[in-house]
């Protein structure tokens, strides 16, 4: 009889030829265990999903009562389903006044197909700019806007009409014109190795946008819900986007993700032609149900107010001549080391001493670390440790 990781290999769809092979049996809190026990400190949450940690039990709970009552109904956008609804509501009351229109989807790369149509729409115009080094997803519009083209040439033709400037270079701003329908741009570029823009950047993104009658789309799939030190990362840099794109941590560990409009602005998908934008399941009750219970268990434990205090731990921590860098802002970090071969070292010994971290696609020499929001002091010192006995013997 075949082992359950040798029917991984044979059954299920692979993404690389080296695939960590990891096989978990339950998770709690900031660790992940197998069948015998052992259990690995996350220090990257699932890409940046488990921000209130693994198996919270209100979550666990919300889904089990959720499922009780009912769970797929009709496709999205027909009948009124309570998890939808007040999910929606509180979202809504967190955020700004002209974003108060959600349209749940399956997941974040989902959620950028929709605003990418949303700003056309709107705008009438067909150009977008996004920026070199950009992660937004891998459907095929999503795919359109990365700026890595390792990542996207093998996949062409893909959607015309898209320029990329520079991210946090304020000459090239010029190129928003009243031809561009977006700005498509992560608030903090993630895949990118966590770059963090300037503030003066980010308020002259804003003002270009706005005399071009420009959507600005920000990306928070990966640095919404206190991963930054704030709920939303925008809120750091005192502008507002046209359209929030949402996922990873949104669905509380369900699929889940959002693009989230003005009234106004959301009210175009209605009409000429109806039916503007379509899915069968995105906001699906259960996932809505999860995403709620986790974002009041983020804002009733006041997690966010611990982020800023433990991102300087880990910076005050990670000190070595090897480690070139370490930047970034709240718990969405990345330590620059000299090459990816001697990172994936420092990552594979981490992980044989129960440290779970990664890298980065647009920037493969620096270490993802990216715990829940949970993390105590005293793990953060441990993982540490061993990543800076990792560093100790490969770099």
């Amino acid at each position: 009889m075949l082992t359950l990781r040798q029917l991984f290999l044979a059954n299920n769809a692979q993404t690389t030829d080296f695939p960590l092979m990891l096989e978990f049996e339950r998770a709690q809190g900031v660790y992940m265990y197998n069948a015998e026990g052992k259990g690995w400190l996350d220090l990257i949450s699932g890409i940046g999903v488990s921000n209130i940690g693994h198996g919270n039990p209100e979550v666990i709970e919300a889904v089990k009562q959720q499922v009780d009552r009912y769970m797929h109904l009709m496709v999205y956008g027909e009948y009124v389903q309570t998890p939808q609804v007040r999910f929606a509501q509180k979202l809504a009351s967190l955020l700004p006044s002209t974003l108060q229109s959600v349209y749940f989807t399956n997941s974040g790369s989902e959620a950028i197909e929709g605003a990418m149509k949303l700003a056309k729409r709107y705008t009438g115009r067909n150009q977008i700019i996004a920026c070199h080094n950009a992660y937004h997803g891998s459907t095929q519009g999503a795919l359109s806007v990365m700026g890595n083209e390792d990542f996207k040439q093998a996949y062409r033709p893909l959607l015309p009409g898209i320029q990329f400037i520079n991210f946090n270079e304020p000459t090239d701003l010029q190129y928003i014109t009243e031809e561009t329908a977006c700005v498509i741009m992560e608030t903090v570029q993630g895949e990118a190795g966590v770059r963090v823009p300037n503030l003066a950047y980010l308020q002259a993104l804003r003002k270009r946008c706005t005399q071009t009658g420009t959507m600005l789309v920000l990306d928070e799939n990966q640095t919404a819900f206190g991963r930054t030190g704030k709920l939303f990362a925008f809120e750091h840099f005192g502008i507002v986007p046209d359209i929030l794109v949402l996922g990873k941590a949104l669905g509380g560990g369900m699929p889940l993700g959002a693009f989230i409009a003005s009234v106004e602005i959301m009210g175009t998908l209605k009409n000429n032609p109806i039916l503007g934008h379509i899915t069968t399941f995105g906001g699906h009750p259960v996932c809505c149900a999860s995403g709620l219970a986790s974002l009041e268990v983020l804002t009733r434990k006041n997690l966010i107010s611990q982020v800023e205090e433990k991102e300087a731990l880990f910076k005050k921590l990670l000190v070595h001549p090897a480690i070139k860098q370490v930047r970034g802002k709240g718990l969405m970090l990345a330590a620059e080391m000299e090459s990816f071969e001697v990172l994936k070292k420092v990552i594979d010994h981490s992980i044989e001493q129960g440290i779970i971290i990664d890298w980065f696609l647009h920037c493969s020499n620096s270490m993802r670390i990216a715990p829940p929001l949970i993390i105590t002091h005293e793990q953060i010192e441990q993982a540490c440790a061993v990543i800076l006995q990792a560093v100790d013997i490969y770099a």
